[in-house]
């Protein structure tokens, strides 16, 4: 049984991975923990656990074996390195750290104290992407040479955004390093290794952070990327590919997948007979990693992938221009 300790009620996907831990057979909640003692103290007594205002103490328990961190991003190197070297199995919500340095440190210390590790790539799991990916890289649609991904919400206009994800300082950004991340490691998932970034982003609320962004990615197999995300939109996701021999779109979710390539014998779009599986989320992967051993799909390098990825797109946009990677050593300000 992987008793797990909860790092910080501060993402908004806290509750959510509380009840998937709650619920698994394999695992329990212990304690909780959080920079914000009052909240805290609040969640812990929702959910009957004992609350820990000091976190080198909660990490030298010994009924505690692993932790779930939804702290605030600029808390991430804090929290994720004591927790490694304390032996504590570790899953992280997106981003790992909002610089290629921190990443560094959490992936030094992971490695060096061999505990398990899962970031929340949760898109990476669902049978429409895994569908995607199955086609890219079966040739399907010959060489890819584009790929658009649009993941927006209203948050910013209707006010259900907690206002703490509108702090830079937290946050380590705004729209694109939240909701952006799924657009950004679907890319690199889906094209390769990326060569160069280029980003605009705005504020149509007037906030501290951009709430309105598009990032522009060149990869070294000669395809481009469009990932858009905003906290000001009607809301919105989709997906599409071009290639050489043909296409993949997902131009909604309750649209589904269609796809079309010259080796199908036809132009038009047509719907998949099947896809494939889901893959088991990435709460239940890191379970059974550290309860069985089994494979995590979401470590450390995909999640240092993203971390350079993002702080490419938010050091093009600060200076205006084209970012090449990888960084060697470049970081956002």
């Amino acid at each position: 049984m992987l008793r797990v300790a909860l790092l910080s009620r501060w993402h908004v996907h806290a509750d959510q991975y509380a009840r998937e831990i709650r619920v698994h057979p394999d695992a329990e909640l212990g304690a909780v923990w959080d920079e914000d003692a009052e909240r805290g103290r609040a969640w812990a007594a929702e959910l009957g656990l004992p609350f820990e205002s000091d976190l080198a103490r909660l990490l030298a328990r010994s009924d505690i074996d692993a932790v779930c961190v939804t702290a605030p991003t600029n808390r991430h190197r804090e929290v994720m390195v004591a927790a490694a070297e304390a032996g504590k199995h570790i899953f992280t919500e997106k981003v790992l750290a909002a610089t290629v340095a921190e990443a560094s440190a959490i992936a030094d210390a992971v490695r060096e104290h061999d505990v398990r590790f899962c970031i929340a790539f949760p898109r990476c799991a669902m049978p429409e992407m895994l569908y995607a990916k199955e086609v890219l890289d079966s040739g399907l649609v010959g060489q890819p040479t584009a790929l658009r991904i649009r993941n927006a919400h209203d948050g910013a206009v209707r006010g259900w955004l907690p206002e703490h994800f509108y702090d830079p300082v937290s946050c380590g950004g705004g729209a694109m390093m939240d909701l952006g991340a799924h657009g950004m490691y679907l890319c690199r998932w889906l094209l390769g290794q990326p060569r160069r970034v280029v980003s605009t982003f705005t504020s149509v609320t007037g906030r501290a952070v951009e709430d309105n962004a598009v990032v522009l990615i060149e990869f070294e197999n000669g395809a481009v990327a469009v990932n858009e995300t905003a906290f000001v939109s009607f809301g919105a996701f989709s997906l599409e590919v071009d290639g050489t021999e043909g296409g993949l779109r997902l131009l909604s979710p309750k649209d589904g997948v269609q796809v079309r390539s010259a080796k199908l014998g036809t132009r038009e779009w047509q719907r998949p007979e099947a896809l494939p599986a889901a893959r088991p989320k990435p709460v239940d992967q890191w379970i059974a990693g550290c309860v069985r051993g089994e494979h995590i799909d979401f470590g450390l390098a995909a999640a240092a992938g993203l971390t350079e990825l993002m702080a490419a797109a938010y050091l093009a946009e600060r200076e205006g221009r084209s970012v090449p990677l990888p960084l060697r050593g470049a970081e956002p300000g």
